[in-house]
């Protein structure tokens, strides 16, 4: 095998307001870290998966739909804290007593699209997920994802009028409504060459043992 080339594709399919997600894009990048000192060399790209696909375009007051959905506010918070102290051990500083609204991620998830496109998707979904759970940005907010694509390397007027049409709205939807065709029913999940692994944001130890018996599986089967 080439050592320069990357070994397979990771696919991973996920929601820019997953905490979960953001959690195990750090482990993943450990994992990545591990895997290339065994000259194994991965790809990534992510997927939409809406976890409110019904949300309104608007989004809503947070604390009143957390307290709903999970029963009461001191449930919320605690769920929060519980996040917030597991993120930690990753190394992020999640802030998420700044977040008011809970929005629709689908204009998040054509942004990540259009990233993909112009080669700095993973800086995008980056500073997506930062600037949601760091800083408490609205992630329904055009004008905020336009600077967030900024941050993550694209033109913010680009991304402004890529918003403002219906670019990649369609494929987006398609995408996501695919993951739930799949059986996938939470994010953030793995998969490896089209083939759906693992969900949640395990260890690293434990990614770099399933992609590594996994892409020897896929290699033998090729040979």
């Amino acid at each position: 095998m080439d050592k320069t080339a990357p070994a397979a594709r990771i696919d991973v399919i996920s929601d820019a307001i997953c905490p979960w997600c953001y959690i195990g894009k750090r482990q993943l990048e450990k994992a990545l870290e591990r895997l290339a000192q065994e000259q194994l060399r991965f790809s990534v790209m992510w997927h939409p998966y809406q976890l409110n696909p019904d949300m309104p375009t608007e989004g809503v007051d947070r604390a009143t739909y957390r307290a709903a959905k999970f029963g009461g506010a001191e449930r919320a918070q605690a769920i929060d804290r519980r996040i917030t102290e597991t993120a930690a051990t990753v190394g992020l500083e999640f802030h998420l007593e700044k977040l008011t609204r809970t929005p629709n991620t689908l204009n998040a998830h054509r942004l990540i699209r259009y990233a993909a496109q112009q080669g700095v998707q993973d800086g995008v979904v980056e500073a997506l997920f930062k600037g949601y759970f760091c800083d408490g940005a609205d992630l329904g907010d055009p004008e905020l994802l336009a600077a967030i694509g900024g941050a993550g390397g694209l033109d913010p007027d680009a991304v402004w009028k890529m918003l403002a049409s219906d670019e990649g709205r369609r494929e987006v939807l398609a995408h996501d409504q695919m993951a739930r065709n799949a059986g996938i029913q939470g994010v953030p999940s793995f998969a490896l060459q089209g083939h759906v692994l693992f969900s949640g944001a395990i260890p690293a130890e434990e990614m770099v043992g399933t992609f590594r018996q996994a892409w020897d599986i896929l290699k033998n089967r090729a040979a």
